[in-house]
C-alpha cells in the first residue's frame, strides 16, 4: 500500500503531519458462518490493508477524508451526530463503541485509503474498524486490550451498520501474524497460531474474485443466523446444554427434524458439518496433508451452495472449473452471494489455471474475474 498519497493529502487538507496506522483484510481457509454459531474459524491476515494517517485535533469533531472515494465527512462524537455516508459510519461507530466502554475520545483529523478489494469477502470493513480502534487506543493511551478492540469493531457492525456478524473478521485483522493461520474458538475466544507455509510443500493460495456482489448479502446473512438460532432453540428443549449449534450433533438435529422447517434443518446441517471440517483441516495441516485440506474445502463449498444457499451461479461456476482443472481445494469464501473463491493449488498449475479461468469466465459472464495471490501477514499496527 503506497502511503505517499495519503501523506500528501493529509498535509494538503490539514497542514500538518499525523501518524500512520494499518490493519489488514483477511482470508479464512475454512470455517464459514461458524463464528456466530460458537464454533471454530481458521483465518489469517493478508498483505492487503487499510491505512490511515491520524492526528488529534484538540476539538470534539472528527474530520475524515476517504481518499479512494474522494469524499469528506465531518461529525461530532454524540449519538445524534451520526454521519450520512456509509463509510463514515464505521469510524463514527468505533468512536461511539469506545465511549460506551467508559473511555474518553477527542476529535481527530484523518485521511485513509486501502487496497483490500471491496466486495471480495476479504473484510475491508473489519480492516477499517480495526485501524481506527487500534489507532485511537494507541494515540489516546486508552489501555484497551486487543480482544476488546476486535469486539469494538464487531459491535460497530451490529449497532451502526446493521450486520449481526461474528467476531472472526475483526479478530483476524487485529491478531494476524505473518506466516500463520489462527484457529479461534468463537465460544471461549481461545486461539492458537498454526504455521502455514504452503510454498514449502509446492502449493499456493489464490483468490479468484467473481467481481459480482448480489444485493441480498446483509439481510440474507441475518436470516441465516436466525435459522441457526431456531434450530438451537428446538434442540435445547431436549438438550439444555446446547447453547450454540457448535454444541449439537447430527443425531440431536435429526431428533427435532419434524419440529423445524426444512430450511432451518439444512442451515443447521451445514454448520454442524463445518464445525467438524475445521478441526479436520487443522489436523491435516499439522501433518502436511494438503490433499485432505483440499477435499474439505470442496465439501464446504458444496454445503454453502446446497445447504446454506449463500453461493451464486458465478461462484459455483468457478468452483466447478477449479475441480475440472485439477485444483486441490476450492470454495466460496466469506459471507457469500458474490465475492471470491479461495483456491489451494499446486504451484505448477497456477499460470495455466489463471489463463483458463480468465478466458472461460469472460466468455460466460462478459467480464473477467480478478486474481489475488495470498500472502499471510501481520495484524493491526502503527507504521
Amino acid at each position: 500500500m503506497n502511503t505517499a498519497s495519503i501523506r500528501s493529502k493529509f498535509q494538503e487538507l490539514y497542514g500538518a503531519e499525523g501518524i500512520l496506522f494499518t490493519s489488514p483484510g483477511r482470508i479464512n481457509l475454512i470455517g464459514e458462518h461458524t463464528d456466530y454459531n460458537g464454533a471454530f474459524v481458521f483465518p489469517g491476515a493478508v498483505d492487503k490493508a487499510m491505512v490511515a494517517e491520524i492526528r488529534l485535533n484538540g476539538t470534539n469533531r472528527v474530520r475524515a477524508y476517504a481518499l479512494d472515494l474522494g469524499e469528506h465527512a465531518e461529525f461530532g462524537l454524540n449519538e445524534e451526530d451520526a454521519p450520512q455516508q456509509a463509510w463514515a459510519r464505521y469510524i463514527f461507530g468505533v468512536c461511539r463503541e469506545i465511549q460506551k466502554r467508559g473511555k474518553k475520545i477527542t476529535g481527530f483529523d484523518t485521511v485513509f485509503a486501502g487496497d483490500v478489494p471491496l466486495g471480495a469477502g476479504m473484510s475491508s470493513s473489519a480492516a477499517l474498524e480495526s485501524t481506527f480502534a487500534f489507532a485511537l487506543n494507541d494515540l489516546l493511551s486508552l489501555g484497551i486490550d486487543k480482544f476488546e478492540l476486535a469486539k469494538i469493531g464487531q459491535a460497530t457492525e451490529h449497532n451502526y451498520i446493521g450486520v449481526k456478524c461474528g467476531i472472526m473478521d475483526q479478530f483476524a485483522s487485529v491478531f494476524g501474524k505473518e506466516g500463520h493461520l489462527i484457529r479461534l474458538d468463537c465460544k471461549s475466544l481461545e486461539y492458537e497460531y498454526f504455521p502455514f507455509d504452503p510454498k514449502s510443500k509446492g502449493y499456493r493460495l489464490l483468490l479468484v474474485d467473481s467481481v459480482v456482489k448480489h444485493e441480498l448479502a446483509s439481510s440474507a446473512y441475518n436470516k441465516r443466523r436466525e435459522s441457526c438460532e431456531r434450530a438451537v432453540a428446538a434442540i435445547a428443549k431436549r438438550h439444555p446444554e446446547v447453547k450454540f449449534l457448535r454444541d449439537a450433533s447430527m443425531a440431536m438435529l435429526n431428533e427435532v427434524r419434524s419440529e423445524i422447517t426444512e430450511e432451518d434443518y439444512k442451515r443447521a446441517e451445514y454448520v454442524i458439518g463445518e464445525v467438524d471440517r475445521v478441526l479436520a483441516v487443522c489436523e491435516a495441516l499439522g501433518r502436511g496433508d494438503y490433499d485432505t485440506v483440499g477435499k474439505k474445502m470442496y465439501e464446504t463449498h458444496h454445503g454453502m451452495s446446497k445447504l446454506y444457499e449463500v453461493s451464486c451461479e458465478e461462484l459455483d461456476f468457478l468452483n466447478d472449473l477449479a475441480k475440472e482443472l485439477g485444483v486441490t481445494g476450492s470454495r466460496v469464501m466469506g459471507g457469500g452471494f458474490g465475492g471470491c473463491t479461495i483456491n489451494l493449488l499446486k504451484e505448477e498449475l497456477h499460470d495455466s489455471f489463471v489463463d483458463e479461468v480468465r478466458r472461460r469466465y469472460q466468455a460466460k459472464y462478459g467480464h473477467a474475474p480478478k486474481f489475488y495471490d495470498v500472502v499471510i501477514s501481520d495484524g493491526s499496527r502503527r507504521l
